[in-house]
């Protein structure tokens, strides 16, 4: 991947947490992703194929996807299976929003949601794998990206 590709991530994130909320998020630095794997409480996983093969991921806290859940329903309580959901519809509306850069032929799959760190999952995807933190409001989340 290009740092201009991996900048059409930044870029979509960043307007994502101002859309929803009008407030910026914070992104870290991005870093190549070692050994280990880095999943919070949920993660939204989008293989992608077409021109580009490989995957993203999403993974966040329950609370902070609790809190974009309320945000986006207008739920001030909403249960668990609205919050595992949220883990898969940002992670396939951050890739719908990059496929405007990259075209018609970065097809994304329909999400696939995780909870915690499974150790029956192994998340293949094309390395490098760039991890990209982000910050919104006290929340911590991060952004994996694999492509070809």
């Amino acid at each position: 991947m290009t740092e201009q590709e991996v900048k059409y991530f930044i870029d979509v994130v960043v307007n994502y947490f101002r859309d929803i909320s009008g407030e910026p998020s914070e992104m870290g630095i991005p870093f190549v992703k070692e050994k280990e794997t880095m999943l919070l409480d949920y993660t939204g996983l989008i293989g992608i194929s077409g021109a580009k093969k490989g995957a993203i991921y999403l993974t966040a806290s329950k609370e902070m996807l609790g809190e974009i859940t309320s945000i986006l329903l207008g739920d001030d309580d909403p249960g668990e299976e609205l919050i595992v959901d949220m883990a898969g519809e940002i992670a396939n509306t951050i890739a719908g929003n990059v496929r405007e850069n990259f075209g018609a032929s970065f097809m994304i799959s329909v999400p696939i949601i995780l909870k915690g760190c499974p150790d029956d999952v192994i998340i293949r995807m094309v390395p490098p794998i760039f991890i990209i933190p982000i910050k919104w409001r006290k929340h911590s989340a991060f952004l994996a990206v694999g492509l070809e």
